[in-house]
């Protein structure tokens, strides 16, 4: 059973639909039992960085989460899932992350260092440069395209948990994974068969 953690993140029907397509047994919830029975975990979300761990604490899911995660449960976080991994925002000054993993999220840029001027946020499809051995997205070859909507990004500490980055004003880090924890900056579920196979390689982890 795939655990859709509930607080209130935004887009969880989007994130259970593609799940059930892929024939998974799915659960949307915030019920610490349901989530520990879980074999699968995700952190979805959409919003602002401070009102997310808010809410995450509000409903008591901080604690659980770590469990999770300290099991050895497989947990993907979905956009602001990612973020919300590490320790801080530039988004949400003195607001603090789960900590689960170590790096910067800072805001994108609008200007490249040569000039060029960019849109924030970022929304619509953009390539993704794959590190090889990635789990998440075994199978998948070439730079594929992903939706991404956000206007912050990833910068991690530890270079060997990037899974794939993208280029978009600066290098974002656009996937991460270390040992059972992974996520994606961009919206898998709305990403088409490139996004159905990285929820399907998850599923098999």
């Amino acid at each position: 059973m795939v655990a859709i953690i509930d607080y209130d993140a935004g887009n969880i029907k989007s994130v259970e639909k593609a799940f059930e397509y892929l024939g998974a047994d799915t659960e949307v919830t915030r019920d610490s039992e349901t989530i520990f029975r879980a074999d699968h975990v995700v952190l979805p979300g959409v919003g602002a960085f401070g009102d997310a761990m808010s809410r995450i604490r509000e409903y008591g899911l901080e604690n659980i989460i770590n469990e999770v995660v300290k099991k050895g449960v497989p947990f993907l976080g979905i956009c602001l899932g990612q973020q919300l991994l590490f320790d801080s925002s530039k988004e949400s000054e003195g607001a603090r992350g789960l900590g689960i993993l170590r790096g910067e999220i800072i805001d994108i840029p609008d200007k490249d260092d040569k000039g060029n001027s960019y849109k924030i946020p970022q929304i619509g499809w953009n390539s993704l440069k794959i590190t090889e051995g990635a789990r998440l997205f075994k199978g998948i070859s070439g730079e594929p395209y992903v939706y991404f909507v956000h206007s912050y990004y990833l910068k991690a500490a530890d270079r060997s948990i990037v899974a794939a980055t993208t280029d978009y004003s600066v290098t974002i880090d656009a996937s991460v994974e270390c040992g059972n924890v992974f996520a994606c900056q961009f919206h898998p579920e709305k990403s088409a068969d490139v996004g159905m196979q990285i929820l399907d390689n998850f599923l098999h982890i």
